[in-house]
């Protein structure tokens, strides 16, 4: 596996990473006592507030980053780009994505939005690295 693949599963797992994050908050309670429901999930998360509302915020942006990310990796590949630039570049982007994460969750607004453009263009250089 090269360091680019794992980067892939990294960035795959990232979105898992943040729902666990925003769903701490109900972690060993009765969902009566406002503990995560898993009957309605998403009605739970959407009554979060503070940093684990963040977090599930920083889950749906790590979904909507993916395909970009994948797209980019799928192109590298594609062109037999230099496999050294590749895991650079993918290492790059995981870098970016743990930064902007704790970003998000800290409400870092302006720094989080330079790591998103950070990610976004190292992604986007994985679709011209030869």
């Amino acid at each position: 596996m090269t360091i680019a693949q794992l980067c892939l599963l990294v960035a795959c797992l990232l979105p898992v990473g943040c729902a666990a994050l925003a769903k701490s908050k109900g972690f060993g309670k009765r969902r009566r006592d406002g503990g995560f429901d898993n009957n309605a999930p998403r009605e739970w998360l959407a009554r979060l507030g503070g940093w684990q509302a963040r977090a599930n915020a920083a889950q749906a942006n790590s979904w909507e980053a993916l395909p970009l990310f994948i797209g980019g990796l799928f192109v590298a590949y594609q062109h037999q780009a230099a496999q050294g630039a590749v895991d650079a570049l993918a290492l790059g982007f995981i870098a970016a994505r743990l930064a902007y994460i704790g970003l998000y969750v800290a409400d870092k607004a302006s720094l989080r939005s330079l790591l998103w453009v950070t990610g976004a263009g190292l992604c986007i250089a994985l679709f011209f690295v030869r």
